[in-house]
């Protein structure tokens, strides 16, 4: 189980916080200009506003009802909102696993904030002992974030669907309690 400080962390260059609707104009940038909104099963004929109170949405409820979800990343430089990474919990092929999840807005890829943002939540889960171990769920195409889980000490450990998707599941080996 997650304790408050999951929604107080920081790394080098990022801090984390939990989102809130006062997120909701930043986060909707996210959805301009980026070719790689299917890799997450959104629908891009949304309209943008949609999906970002639908995100921000959904990441309340798993606050209250898992203790995790993605949080806010936030760029300590500029103050600026620049993605979401978190622990959600998830349920492949009938098992629940804690998945390391992460997004950023277009005009922060390529320059290593998904990785330090990921591996941040990784140690994170594994000190406080959240999980054995932790999975990244992605679509068979995305192979930037391939890249990210590889460089959080994960290797591809199955492929299968999920929401509709073909996706490859990266994973930690099960860690030593």
């Amino acid at each position: 189980m997650t304790n408050m400080n999951y929604f107080n962390q920081e790394s080098e260059r990022l801090t984390f916080r939990g989102l809130t609707f006062e997120d909701t104009k930043s986060w909707e940038e996210f959805f301009v200009n980026n070719d790689r909104i299917h890799f997450l099963g959104l629908d891009p004929k949304k309209d943008k506003m949609e999906l970002a109170i639908e995100t921000i949405e959904r990441q309340l409820q798993r606050y209250n009802e898992d203790k995790n979800g993605l949080l806010a990343v936030i760029e300590k430089t500029s103050g600026d909102l620049i993605g979401l990474t978190g622990i959600i919990t998830r349920k492949i092929e009938d098992k629940v696993e804690f998945e390391i999840g992460y997004s950023f807005k277009a005009k922060y890829w390529g320059k290593g904030y998904a990785t330090e943002a990921a591996q941040q939540i990784k140690k994170f889960g594994i000190e406080t002992k959240i999980a054995n171990r932790f999975i990244s769920i992605i679509h068979k195409d995305n192979t930037s974030s391939f890249r990210v889980a590889e460089r959080n000490g994960m290797k591809p450990i199955l492929k299968t669907e999920f929401m509709g998707m073909n996706v490859v599941v990266y994973g930690t080996d099960i860690l030593k309690t």
